[in-house]
């Protein structure tokens, strides 16, 4: 995403493996056959690219989407997309998506047992700016059961996408909060052999870009590659 030349491999350990047996639903999607590099040609390099004109101003508060308000805590999510050299990467779509204070999805296959909040969706987008930053208002997420293994509850976490100049340069990982204590327990969270880059995956509270008496702060720097790459999701 930071560029068009060649790409460096991830350090071991640093990203999550395709197949990771506490992790259920990897037993059946892994890859149980070695992968095939296919050449990027220059349509995949080139197109689609993403416009301002794509993103309205108000996409990036989540709280403000519909005519009432939603429920529960409101938080500052904010940072910058850097690359390997921490230089920042410019007009970068930034996506979120995440379940409402309850924890739950407004998607029809979500069961669980919580109210839906009918003035909170969980999704918005934003281009990062000249210094690679992006800023989301938004409620702080819930945990919520996914029956992976008994007693299974993910942690509180919001899903990032994001988009380089071209859909096959399409990143996704998640942010968790700090502090949480069902980090211990998700094999999302854990698949990622190495403690340093699990780390990157947790947000810092932010009182600079807190608001007083309205919204907690939390900063969530992405690094795109090199040694402090952040841990994203694979595709099998």
């Amino acid at each position: 995403m930071a560029g068009l030349g060649s790409y460096r491999r991830p350090l071991p350990g640093t990203q999550p493996d395709y197949l990771f047996a506490p992790y259920a639903s990897t037993l059946k999607r892994a890859p149980t056959r070695p992968l095939v590099m296919l050449p990027q040609t220059l349509t995949e390099l080139t197109g689609p690219v993403f416009g301002r004109d794509e993103v309205k101003p108000g996409d990036a508060d989540l709280t403000r989407q519909h005519k009432g308000e939603p429920i529960g805590e409101r938080i500052i999510v904010s940072g910058r997309v850097l690359d390997e050299n921490a230089r920042p990467v410019p007009h970068t779509l930034v996506e979120i998506w995440q379940a409402n204070s309850a924890g739950r999805y407004p998607h029809r296959t979500d069961q669980h047992d919580a109210p839906a909040d009918p003035n909170f969706t969980g999704c918005g987008r934003v281009l990062t700016d000249n210094n690679g930053g992006y800023r989301f208002v938004s409620i702080k997420p819930g945990a919520y059961p996914w029956r992976n293994h008994p007693n299974a509850w993910r942690p509180a976490h919001i899903h990032f996408s994001l988009f380089g100049p071209a859909f096959v340069t399409r990143l996704v990982t998640q942010m968790y909060f700090p502090g949480d204590p069902l980090l211990p327990y998700d094999p999302m969270f854990n698949c990622v052999p190495d403690e340093g880059a699990r780390q990157r995956l947790i947000s810092a509270f932010d009182l600079d870009t807190t608001i007083p008496e309205i919204a907690l702060g939390y900063r969530f720097n992405i690094i795109l590659r090199g040694p402090g790459e952040t841990p994203m999701e694979r595709k099998s």
